[in-house]
């Protein structure tokens, strides 16, 4: 039988790259797919040599999604065990300082994506038992952020979907799972608000939140492609968010009030 394989956008960098180590660390075959061909290479020259291959694409665009899985389960013997939806961005500001065409691309990247994904990835995802749809939510998405408006409008689109799509693809066997991160330590937090020269990691340690180590997601994306839950919290903010976003959402807008106040830009 073939080693078990994971497909990877947004592999060049971040949260990608730390499941890319942690999967191949296991004996996964890895996709890393990415706009940035210098951060796929970056990513595979960590990994054990045979164990990945690369895929330059914008997930945005439905053929190269289909050219990359062609080559992809060329590269993986068939196989598509995880889909890892994870490329995004992470852009912020008050809403209506925003571009508009800054929140369309938003919103193409991070919920779009997932969408394209899902739809390009079907037939190998069938033709794989037992496998696993994961998208890369945000902890956003369990309530509405103040600053961060479309981002967390991609995020609660990403949970949705993920939802439904646990149900729907249920009589296929294929389970669809979210990972639901706070803060967290990537290349995200070292931009600088329009109303700020500080990077937001900064302004967020002054804040006293926590900003969790990028391999803590990826032990959480291992524990959400074997484990039950449809939704994994990653750090204590998420988790925190996720328990009062459902029975104390007054404590949560006070909290999202006092991120805004911060000016924070808060990547996945």
């Amino acid at each position: 039988m073939a080693r078990k394989a994971i497909f990877i956008t947004g592999g060049g960098s971040g949260i990608g790259r730390a499941v890319a180590r942690h999967f191949a660390g296991q004996g996964w075959f890895v996709g890393i797919a990415d706009v940035n061909v210098q951060g796929i290479d970056e990513t595979a020259a960590l990994l054990p040599d045979g164990a990945s291959s690369r895929h330059v694409m914008d997930v945005r665009d439905r053929d190269q999604w289909k050219a990359a899985l062609d080559a992809f389960a060329s590269a993986s013997g068939g196989r598509l065990d995880v889909l890892f939806n994870n490329a995004g961005i992470g852009s912020g500001g008050q809403y209506l300082d925003m571009d508009p065409a800054e929140a369309d691309r938003l919103i193409a990247i991070n919920f779009g994506g997932v969408v394209n994904g899902v739809y390009a990835a079907m037939p190998l995802l069938r033709a794989t038992p037992g496998s696993t749809i994961l998208n890369t939510g945000s902890a956003s998405g369990f309530y509405g952020v103040a600053g961060l408006a479309v981002y967390s409008a991609t995020k609660f689109a990403v949970r949705g979907l993920t939802e439904a799509l646990e149900i729907e693809f249920d009589k296929y066997g294929i389970k669809v799972r979210s990972l639901m991160p706070g803060f967290i330590d990537t290349p995200l937090l070292d931009q600088v608000s329009a109303d700020s020269n500080e990077p937001a990691r900064n302004r967020l340690s002054e804040g006293g939140f926590e900003i969790a180590p990028v391999e803590r997601v990826a032990e959480a994306a291992w524990e959400a492609v074997h484990g039950d839950r449809v939704h994994t919290p990653v750090g204590k903010m998420a988790k925190r968010m996720s328990r009062i976003a459902r029975w104390f959402p007054g404590l949560i807008m006070r909290q999202a009030k006092k991120i805004d106040r911060l000016g924070a830009v808060a990547g996945h």
